[in-house]
């Protein structure tokens, strides 16, 4: 069993592990490059990616259930921020502070960038789903002082790496 990611014309297939290790780097980037409403309901969907609370196989997600903002300058900025959250995971950005080395997500956040580079955010459907992207009323400007991420989730007090793992 594994996680699926589509997106556009692209679709990312991971196993339970790489969806862990993806989750994991991109919280330790988002909590670097988050600082706006919209990027705080993008850490919360990734948080809720987290198959230690919500269960293997539970975590894939689709680009087009992203509430990305209004077409034009709202949308660009907040896929800006997608990028920009990927290209520091994949810069292997606090990969020191992990207690694993993950060398092959690389390839993986290579295959997002791509993906979300490509994405149309137009496309998004237009009655979204309310339950696949935390709305405002979810998230919250909270850090996990141990670890310095993000725990973005109103209902979930631990950040991904004091889950219980």
């Amino acid at each position: 069993m594994g996680n699926t990611f589509p997106g556009g014309a692209h679709e990312i297939s991971l196993s339970n592990g790489n969806t862990s290790v993806f989750v994991d780097v991109m919280m330790l980037a988002a909590s670097a490059t988050v600082s706006t409403e919209w990027g705080y309901r993008f850490a919360g969907r990734i948080a809720l990616s987290d198959q230690n609370v919500f269960g293997l196989g539970t975590a894939g997600f689709a680009l087009e259930d992203l509430d990305w903002g209004q077409p034009g300058e709202n949308a660009a900025a907040n896929k800006r921020l997608v990028l920009d959250t990927l290209a520091l995971a994949a810069s292997r950005y606090r990969w020191d502070e992990l207690d694993y080395f993950p060398p092959l997500i690389e390839d993986v956040l290579r295959r997002f960038q791509a993906m979300v580079g490509d994405f149309d955010t137009t496309s998004a459907a237009p009655d979204l789903d309310d339950s696949l992207f935390p709305g405002p009323e979810e998230v919250v400007a909270r850090s996990c002082l141990r670890h310095r991420v993000l725990a973005p989730l109103v209902a979930i007090p631990d950040c991904v790496f004091c889950d219980g793992r």
